[in-house]
């Protein structure tokens, strides 16, 4: 346990602003690594985008 502390993205202040392009980009950076094709179709929101980014990363890291 690394002791750090992560807020939940849904609770940020910014959670509701749309999706950076740093985001999107990643996400299809991530999609291609793990056969999702376009994963930004649905993600509106900096707190989706960043639920999404965890979730891929770790399917990535299970191949």
């Amino acid at each position: 346990m690394t002791g750090k502390i992560e807020k939940n993205p849904r609770n940020w202040t910014s959670g509701d602003d749309p999706m950076t392009d740093a985001q999107a980009s990643y996400l299809k950076t991530l999609g291609e690594r793990t056969g999702r094709l376009d994963p930004t179709q649905d993600v509106r929101t900096k707190a989706q985008a960043s639920e999404l980014i965890d979730e891929l990363r770790r399917a990535a890291e299970l191949e």
